[in-house]
């Protein structure tokens, strides 16, 4: 028995399973898609991200950034995004994440550095607990505030006037913590209370329940003997909320 000859102009059609591997093939990445990542293309896009994260900072700021291992072959990406781990700032040693949505998911993370060398306040002399800093109390010195504890202060606006909470070593860097604000408002001291609100404007006398700097709470006794709770302003007023 022979089996009869397609015509011609007859096309073949794949059934059953060969049907479904070539449809399969139709959805794989295109040879372009699944190329590797260009040479250089990540760490470009990972030092323009970094380099917005540390707009603003004081002193000298400086971006280390560890290549890519060259044997990673990630594929190429459509859709690059940089980012920072849940955690992590762009400050001294970090992680940062790169992340690939299309056409192939993949996400790798580069070691970075961040230097920030700035000028930072120290002790001038010996500092005693309670003492009022002025000018003549700090001094300045230069280094990488990343490698130094948290909130160093700067600015000489940071601390003069301010009251030392512990006593201080010369030379010893002064950090927020260190500082308390002068109070606004001392216990027992008379006050003037302001009210304001929609076309009014109340003011009263009356005498301070607690020391408070500004914009803390405080608690005022008035004249009639009524107690009210404001906001310590500079001065010496308390602002009353409506």
């Amino acid at each position: 028995m022979t089996t009869p000859l397609l015509p011609r102009h007859a096309a073949w059609r794949p059934r059953g399973l060969a049907s479904l591997l070539l449809a399969s093939v139709a959805l794989l990445p295109s040879p372009s898609a699944i190329a590797q990542q260009a040479e250089g293309g990540i760490e470009v896009r990972v030092h323009e991200f970094l380099h917005r994260q540390v707009a603003g900072l004081p002193g000298e700021v400086s971006i280390e950034l560890a290549p890519l291992d060259p044997n990673s072959q990630l594929p190429a990406c459509a859709a690059l995004e940089v980012f920072l781990p849940a955690g992590t700032r762009a400050w001294g040693r970090f992680s940062v994440g790169v992340r690939c949505d299309s056409p192939v998911t993949w996400t790798a993370y580069l070691q970075a550095r961040v230097a920030v060398v700035a000028d930072y306040l120290v002790a001038a002399r010996p500092l005693r607990a309670g003492q009022v800093l002025g000018p003549a109390d700090l001094g300045a010195r230069r280094g990488d505030l990343t490698a130094l504890s948290d909130n160093l202060l700067t600015d000489p606006t940071q601390a003069v006037g301010h009251h030392t909470r512990i006593a201080v070593a010369a030379g010893s860097p002064l950090r927020g913590d260190m500082l308390r604000v002068p109070h606004a408002v001392r216990q027992g001291q008379n006050v003037t209370v302001l009210g304001v609100g929609a076309g009014f404007r109340v003011a009263s006398e009356g005498r301070a329940m607690n020391n408070a700097a500004p914009g803390e709470k405080v608690r005022v006794r008035l004249a009639d003997g009524q107690v009210v709770t404001g906001t310590a302003q500079a001065g010496g007023t308390v602002a009353l909320e409506f």
